[in-house]
C-alpha cells in the first residue's frame, strides 16, 4: 500500500484533493493511504510517508521538507493548476509516479 502525504499551510485546503486521489487509486483498483496535514505537523508523521506532495502556496518550504527527508522518500511541489482544479487524478499520479522511481 502506498502511503501519500499532503502537506499545505493548514491541512484543510488539501482535504477535497485527498478525497479525488482517492477516488483515482479506487478506480485503478489501487490501495493507497492519502492524508493531509499542516506543514506544522511535518515531524509526527513525515517518516510513515512512502512520497510527500506539497501544496502549492508552501512550495517555498520544499528545501526544508527535503532536508528533513534526507532523500529517503521522493518530495515534490504539486503543479499549481493540478492544485487549483482539485484534479485528484493527475496529483495520484504523480505520487505513484515519484515513489516508482524512488524504488
Amino acid at each position: 500500500m502506498k502511503n501519500i502525504v499532503l502537506f499545505c499551510a493548514a491541512g484543510m485546503s488539501t482535504s477535497l484533493l485527498v478525497t479525488k486521489m482517492q477516488d483515482a487509486a479506487k478506480a485503478k483498483g489501487e490501495e493507497a493511504e492519502i492524508a493531509a496535514y499542516s506543514i506544522a505537523e511535518m515531524d509526527s508523521v513525515i517518516d510513515k510517508a512512502d512520497v510527500v506532495l506539497i501544496g502549492p502556496q508552501i512550495r517555498f518550504q520544499e528545501k526544508d521538507v527535503k532536508n528533513k527527508v534526507d532523500g529517503r522518500i521522493p518530495v515534490d511541489v504539486i503543479d499549481m493548476r493540478d492544485y487549483g482544479t482539485m484534479n485528484g487524478e493527475k496529483v495520484y499520479a504523480q505520487a505513484v509516479k515519484l515513489i516508482d522511481e524512488n524504488k
